[in-house]
């Protein structure tokens, strides 16, 4: 990794991405197997000298605006979807450990037993000094994705880009999966995403994107290598910028 385009990054991952699938197409709980391996990328990352903030989803524990509709009130709903993602923030950095990083859980909600609390302040003098940062949940308030929480905690931090690692390869005009004449984007500007209603990341968090002037990458986390790739500057995935 002899050259970075991106030295401070925000790395977004699905819930879902690091459970175990099960029948149906779903994935649940925590598949260490695979934690493993994107710990593993981010270690060569860091290595390379690329400071590294990390949001986790909760979908593979509890969704709330999907698992709660219809069943509770949503804000009850939401209150259990950060709590789910900081059991996958625990998780993943205990994982890191073991991969020689020293990684800090700085929670948007006071839980003082088991992570820090966040401020802009302390999350960046941990990526200075060398620390992966995992931002738990959420935005600390309902109503508001991971993905928004993502771009929150990206723009805060300074990030040289956020980057999105999802299921799907890029951004499309279409569900590829059900749509055969989708088009492939490689590079987008916020105007385009809004004004086509791509489903690259709920509106919110790419509106907050776009008034920050803040660089996305959409792309495959399948395989996890694909992170290095993008912290290179290879075009993969989509770019979206202003």
């Amino acid at each position: 990794m002899n050259v970075i385009k991106y030295k401070r990054v925000l790395l977004k991952l699905s819930g879902e991405a690091l459970g175990e699938n099960i029948p149906g197409g779903m994935a649940v709980g925590l598949d260490f197997s695979k934690i493993h391996e994107v710990c593993e990328v981010i270690r060569q990352c860091h290595d390379a000298g690329v400071q590294i903030g990390l949001v986790i989803g909760g979908g593979n524990f509890w969704r709330g605006v999907k698992n709660g509709s219809g069943k509770m009130q949503r804000s009850h709903g939401d209150a259990m979807g950060m709590l789910a993602t900081v059991m996958n923030a625990i998780a993943v950095a205990d994982v890191l450990a073991q991969h020689g990083m020293d990684a800090r859980v700085l929670s948007a909600v006071e839980m003082n037993k088991f992570t820090e609390f966040f401020t802009r302040d302390l999350a960046d003098r941990y990526l200075n000094e060398g620390k992966v940062v995992l931002f738990a949940a959420g935005t600390g308030n309902p109503y508001f994705s991971t993905d928004t929480g993502a771009v929150l905690r990206g723009v805060e931090i300074e990030a040289d880009a956020i980057l999105m690692a999802k299921n799907i390869d890029a951004i499309y005009s279409a569900d590829p999966h059900k749509d055969p004449t989708a088009v492939r984007y490689s590079k987008l500007t916020y105007d385009q995403v809004l004004a086509d209603h791509l489903k690259a990341t709920d509106l919110t968090a790419m509106t907050l994107a776009m008034d920050n002037n803040m660089p996305m990458v959409c792309f495959a986390l399948n395989p996890p290598e694909n992170i290095i790739r993008v912290v290179r500057g290879e075009e993969i995935g989509t770019t979206v910028t202003i």
